[in-house]
């Protein structure tokens, strides 16, 4: 009984960090270049629990089926771009990532949204200043330009810098942040970035998929509550029957 108990309640608990996660992408479903996330379950199989003792294994049981959240996949996969008339707007085509210095640690994001501070460097709201290869990446105001692979124009065509544009390598530990930021331990620098400038990328958050998924993990969470009750109801007429004998 209480096998099916921990069952249910996991798949309970699953269920409900699915639906949290689908909530989050259709909310940030207009948020500048944000990227899916989706939930990777993994099962316990009835395994036999065992203990080396004596120089032989001793069979102790058998464990219990239960759901888990292995994981929180980030679906980085491309999406459409947006032309705008902000000339602080950019977005990344393909590969790469911008580069903002917060206040205690380097940042990544697609989020081109970006903006002058009263010093004249481009920075991402709320965030920090945005990095050219050279470091803060200074643009005076907004006559500058931007070309296709990421140099930097001032308003006379002299060059400033180059826009800082990394991907993480396919060994470094890539972790999400609020707001569409991540970190890194360890990226290198795109040497042929797509950039385009007055233009920003859209999230990839498909919204029919989304709420197709919405439905599918309540009806989910659903069936597992109601199996839950059952075996709450079972257990309680248990204990009321052994206690008249």
């Amino acid at each position: 009984m209480l096998a099916g108990f921990y069952t249910a309640a996991s798949g309970v608990l699953v269920q409900q960090r699915n639906i949290n996660e689908i909530g989050s992408n259709i909310t940030n479903s207009q948020t500048v270049g944000y990227r899916t996330r989706r939930v990777v379950q993994s099962t316990f199989q009835h395994t036999l629990l065992t203990r080396y003792e004596g120089g032989r294994y001793t069979t102790l049981g058998v464990g219990d089926p239960c759901s888990l959240v292995d994981v929180v996949e980030t679906n980085f996969d491309p999406s459409t771009v947006k032309e705008t008339n902000w000339p602080y707007d950019m977005a990344i085509v393909g590969d790469g990532f911008f580069n903002i210095q917060g206040e205690n640690r380097q940042f990544l994001t697609r989020n081109g949204n970006f903006n002058i501070d009263e010093e004249g460097y481009l920075v991402l709201d709320g965030i920090g200043r945005v990095l050219g290869e050279s470091g803060d990446l200074y643009v005076g105001g907004s006559d500058f330009r931007v070309n296709d692979e990421g140099y930097v124009f001032d308003n006379e065509g002299r060059y400033v810098d180059k826009l800082l544009i990394t991907q993480p390598t396919a060994d470094a530990d890539t972790y999400r942040f609020d707001n569409g930021m991540y970190i890194t331990n360890n990226a290198e620098v795109v040497q042929d970035p797509a950039v385009y400038q007055n233009a920003l990328e859209r999230s990839n958050v498909d919204m029919n998929l989304e709420y197709t998924r919405l439905i599918e993990s309540q009806r989910n969470l659903q069936a597992c509550a109601t199996a839950l009750g059952i075996m709450d109801n079972i257990n309680s007429k248990a204990a009321t029957l052994s206690s008249i004998t």
